[in-house]
């Protein structure tokens, strides 16, 4: 299981064999030794050494280290550094059972009592978090790596997206942020148990078919960022009013203020999405852009069509540069839907 994380680009690290804290370091390293010297873990030759001291500060993607320290016996748990391997892990925990004082609930969202009673664990407190904002039941519902803990919790595993920092909370102790009861979050900082350790506990258990973490959604991506989790945002490009090619599509082809006007808007509305997170509505908003655009032509209000799938791509780009395939798929199924509806500036205003 080590070689297998390490392979996907996760660093590993070995926790002591039957628990799921890491393995202890030499004397020099470990707090409570007689013979600890305290020094900070980027200054410790040990890890330079290739030896397993400081928990995940040591993880590691090399072969040869990976394969040396799992041949030890008894065999080490794998844990994997979460901010390291760019990953976010919900840990759901099923400890105890509520009910909780409502305030507790989701911090920072007004939780009715009623709602608050029927949380007795943190499954029901990811499911009413997933309700309240705006996302799918992830418990059963997301198609990402998730992992069944022997306390009967869940470990929902998400890349983060690129350019982005994600801070670990549990219990509410770190710096204040916490996204919920029993809603733990192992990112930069901190680390998860890989599927397949064996604890004194019980086994981590992959569930279901998939293996792999899907892409943080981004309703979650934004409870987060409510919550603080987010350290360093992604440093999108400025959004320019408009950009150059929209700018020709805009102007009124037959006199038309009115349709220059929606034009406008429309692509306005795809390029600001530039200024926002994942789940900020990109695709609908590029869709409806389209379909618009492509009354517009249909009622000869605006430029030719070539000129108008310029300008969509631009915009689009602007907002998502790395999403060029699937903007190109979304505006060609909305020009086409659109070309069969002419909009008629005396109806559709």
């Amino acid at each position: 299981m080590a070689a297998w994380c390490a392979r996907r680009g996760w660093p590993v690290f070995p926790l002591r064999p039957g628990h799921k804290t890491p393995r202890p370091g030499c004397s020099r390293c470990r707090h409570g030794s007689a013979t600890y010297v305290p020094h900070a873990p980027s200054a410790c030759a040990c890890i330079t050494e290739g030896r397993w001291c400081h928990g995940f500060y040591a993880a590691t993607l090399a072969p040869e280290r990976v394969a040396r320290w799992w041949s030890e016996r008894p065999v080490p748990g794998v844990g994997v550094s979460t901010g390291a391997a760019g990953l976010v892990v919900i840990d759901i925990d099923c400890h105890t059972r509520g009910p909780v004082d409502a305030a507790r609930v989701l911090p920072g969202i007004d939780v009715p009592d009623h709602a608050a009673r029927r949380v007795r664990t943190g499954l029901d407190n990811w499911e009413l978090l997933a309700r309240l904002t705006g996302g799918s039941d992830a418990v059963t519902a997301a198609k990402t790596l998730t992992v069944a803990t022997p306390s009967g919790g869940r470990h929902l595993w998400f890349t983060a997206p690129r350019g982005t920092r994600w801070a670990s909370s549990a219990g509410g102790d770190h710096g204040g942020r916490a996204l919920g009861w029993q809603l733990d979050v192992r990112a930069e900082g901190g680390y998860i148990v890989a599927p397949g350790t064996v604890t004194q506990a019980g086994v981590y258990k992959a569930m279901g078919d998939v293996r792999s973490p899907a892409r943080l959604p981004g309703w979650l991506a934004g409870a987060l960022e409510r919550t603080g989790h987010l350290v360093r945002p992604v440093q999108r490009p400025r959004v320019a009013a408009v950009p150059n090619l929209a700018r020709q599509v805009a102007a009124p082809q037959t006199q038309s203020t009115w349709a220059s006007a929606v034009t406008t808007t429309a692509l306005m509305q795809v390029a600001e999405c530039g200024r926002l997170s994942e789940g900020s509505g990109w695709s609908t908003k590029l869709n409806k852009a389209a379909f618009t655009l492509g009354g517009l032509i249909a009622s000869g209000l605006i430029a030719s069509d070539a000129e108008v799938r310029r300008a969509l791509v631009d915009a689009a780009l602007q907002a998502r540069p790395q999403r060029g395939r699937e903007a190109n798929r979304i505006i060609e199924a909305g020009l086409t839907a659109g070309l069969r509806r002419p909009l008629n500036p005396t109806k559709d205003r």
